[in-house]
């Protein structure tokens, strides 16, 4: 069986386990993306736009960050074409699947080169997984949503025509809905690039030819780690609090994805060494920790990636004919045309 399916298995597993309200049980099936994408919202700064920091903003958005997961068995090619972004199987030294995969650093600029180059090397693109793509994309995008917004924002508070105006303000508040949702999918691909089981060959309990400390290999790892262990263990106070300091200087969202995506490669082994002392038992407030920790990792990614596209936007250029954003802000330049569309 394909890894993209077994992985659709332990979904459905994690997922059935919510059956109760989620205000009764939290857990990192739909309500773990969920507490992501709500921290991550809560811990905006206030450089960002007002309608960003409202609780209604932080609750869409952390509704918002499980439609990935909805969006599974819509059928081909949809499925095959989307299953795969959720993951990318790396090895023990950070290859992609194995020896002949390329490491993270290598990362191709495209994914189709990244096809090409797992295919040539004789790896199994639906098995390897493309997450890495899947995250820089959505942040390109929110970015372009920004840009968008800014120039919306800054028309509609100069225009004396009143139609003119009314125009901008409704297509800014769709613009607003617009960005809430995709802020939610960037918040579900750096949550599921937080969750040491989405990054490794390793994701279905202990794989390979080699087992040298005796980790499990129960099938039942993966699932019963997110699903029924975590709806006792997630700790939304205890991720606000451990909250790390906002970090985008000198962003750059592929070396930040690399970073993000090794980093969470590197508690693989800790958290298999955890599970066979037992401390995913109740009791042990070992396993607490490490699940709240890699919980924090996807909000705190969050926030910053969010901040980062929001900078970000300020230099860009948008429309068609292309407008600048610097230049609609200091009302130098009319962006009707561009925004409305010519014809």
């Amino acid at each position: 069986m394909k890894r993209s399916a077994k992985r659709l298995m332990i979904s459905a597993a994690a997922f059935a386990l919510l059956a109760i309200p989620a205000s009764q049980v939290i857990a990192w099936g739909s309500s773990g993306h969920r507490v992501i994408g709500v921290v991550g919202m809560q811990s905006l700064p206030d450089t960002l736009p007002a309608f960003l920091r409202t609780p209604g903003a932080a609750s869409d958005v952390g509704e918002y960050s499980r439609e990935p997961d909805r969006w599974k068995n819509g059928g081909q090619p949809h499925d095959r074409e989307r299953d795969t972004a959720h993951f990318i199987d790396m090895d023990d030294e950070g290859r992609v699947i194995d020896a002949r995969g390329m490491s993270l650093d290598a990362l191709p600029r495209l994914k189709s080169e990244y096809d090409a180059a797992l295919t040539r090397a004789g790896l199994d693109v639906d098995d390897a997984g493309y997450l890495p793509y899947a995250i820089m994309d959505a942040w390109q995008n929110l970015e372009r949503d920004f840009a968008y917004w800014r120039v919306l924002n800054a028309a509609e508070a100069r225009e004396t025509d009143l139609a003119k105006r009314e125009w901008y303000r409704a297509d800014r508040l769709r613009r607003e809905q617009l960005i809430l949702r995709d802020i939610g999918q960037l918040s579900h691909y750096l949550g599921d690039a937080s969750q040491p089981h989405h990054t490794t060959i390793h994701f279905n309990g202990w794989a390979g030819a080699t087992n040298p400390e005796g980790f499990t290999t129960s099938r039942r790892t993966h699932g019963t780690f997110e699903g029924a262990y975590a709806s006792r263990a997630l700790n939304p106070v205890a991720m606000r609090s451990a909250m790390a300091p906002l970090n985008v200087e000198g962003f750059d969202v592929k070396a930040r994805t690399v970073s993000l995506l090794n980093g969470t490669l590197s508690t693989v082994i800790p958290f298999y060494r955890l599970e066979k002392d037992g401390a995913f038992k109740d009791a042990d407030p070992r396993g607490a920790q490490f699940l709240n920790e890699r919980l924090t990792a996807g909000a705190q990614n969050l926030r910053d990636f969010t901040v980062a596209a929001w900078n970000a936007s300020a230099s860009s250029s948008v429309g068609w004919p292309a407008v600048k954003v610097a230049e609609v802000e200091a009302g130098t330049s009319d962006p009707w045309a561009a925004m409305v569309g010519e014809d």
